[in-house]
């Protein structure tokens, strides 16, 4: 059976350490669904579209990788795609606590489901998708974070 993963995020910008986790996942699943999500709770500073354009093209060359956006639970979403993992990627035991809430609740959701945990790489532990957004706010360049320039 192929392994297929989901890795869901708001990607609000995709950084160096999501192409970090996408890239080093791709020696565990035989393919990676990048799906950018909206999140209820936020309101998106990148607009979809810029998004769904720059991690396409970031990836335009691997075949084992697809970009989709979705607006539903991520527990259903999966089934769309035959997906029974999903990909996340942990920065510190902050992420944890809250990635190990999903997970639980993604389980009860789809008993089918398992959460797939990498570290961050060090080199990418400090970033952060809001403080980015912050940076970009106040016309600091964030290229240097990105696997795209903006």
């Amino acid at each position: 059976m192929k392994r297929v993963a989901l890795f869901p995020g708001s990607f609000d910008p995709f950084t160096k350490g999501h192409y970090d986790i996408v890239i080093r996942g791709l020696k565990l699943f035989d393919e990676i669904i990048v799906a950018i999500g909206q999140n209820t709770k936020k309101q998106r500073y990148f607009p979809l579209e810029l998004m769904i354009e720059k991690v396409t093209g970031t990836f335009e060359k691997e075949d084992k990788i697809s970009v989709v956006t979705y607006n539903e639970l991520t527990a259903s979403f999966v089934k769309k795609f035959d997906a029974r993992y999903l990909l996340r990627g942990l920065r510190n035991t902050t992420d944890f606590e809250y990635e190990n809430s999903i997970a639980q609740m993604n389980k009860y959701l789809n008993s089918e489901l398992e959460s797939v945990f990498l570290i961050t790489s060090p080199e990418y532990a400090a970033i952060n998708s809001s403080i980015i957004r912050e940076v970009h706010r106040y016309d600091g360049d964030i290229n240097v974070f990105l696997p795209y320039t903006l």
